[in-house]
């Protein structure tokens, strides 16, 4: 439902309009840009990343209901219609955003991926494998504390990981590994510079958002 602005003459729709112009009725009406003194024929300036397609997008492919939600939540009148899609290329299935497509395209991949520890081959990615380590469910690795120590001294050993690594934890007293206790947030994304717990979740990351699936060489 929509009527025409009293002031620039648009017809537009019935979110374009705050409800206490709403109210004022048809031919009253001022829809929010005129209220708040913008025009719709001036040329858009501002522009943000869609939060569904992710796409930078000029404000004017947002209604003003979206935009307001601020940067980060807002989604583009495309996404918010259901236009946008992305479509798997080998079941032809259609997800709403690229991520929940990456996602899926796992489902895909073959199982040919073993665990460094007790040899299992039934794994999609190196990121999966490191999960089941970092588990406590790996035979050759049993308990979750213990493998946690043993992947993130196994992580520090490896030099392309050092771009990887937040900080040296503090050493515990009477360690002698040389590696101490294991930081709560041990691992970084050198890309976005966000935190991970586990070195599988930064695997996962790293595959699902920079396309990097061969972190420790598998």
């Amino acid at each position: 439902m929509g009527r025409h602005c009293a002031e620039c003459e648009n017809y537009l729709d019935g979110d374009e309009y705050s409800s206490n112009q709403w109210r004022k009725g048809d031919g009253n009406s001022r829809c929010r840009d005129c209220v708040n003194g913008y025009t719709h024929n001036e040329p858009s300036i501002n522009g943000r990343n869609c939060a569904q397609c992710q796409n930078y997008l000029d404000d004017d492919n947002f209604s003003n209901n979206q935009w307001n939600k601020g940067d980060g939540h807002s989604r583009c009148r495309d996404c918010v219609d259901g236009y946008n899609s992305y479509e798997c290329d080998q079941c032809n299935r259609t997800f709403n955003s690229s991520n929940e497509l990456a996602m899926h395209r796992q489902v895909h991949r073959p199982r040919n991926v073993r665990c460094p520890v007790c040899g299992e081959q039934r794994f999609k990615s190196g990121a999966n494998a490191v999960m089941h380590v970092e588990s406590g469910y790996c035979s050759g690795c049993p308990g979750r504390d213990s493998a946690r120590q043993q992947i993130f001294e196994f992580a520090s050993r490896q030099r392309q990981m050092n771009q990887y690594m937040t900080n040296t934890p503090m050493l515990e007293n009477g360690s002698s590994n040389g590696y101490g206790q294991v930081s709560d947030y041990p691992y970084q994304c050198r890309e976005c510079q966000k935190s991970f717990r586990q070195l599988g979740q930064l695997m996962q990351h790293q595959d699902m958002k920079h396309g990097n699936r061969r972190m420790l060489g598998y």
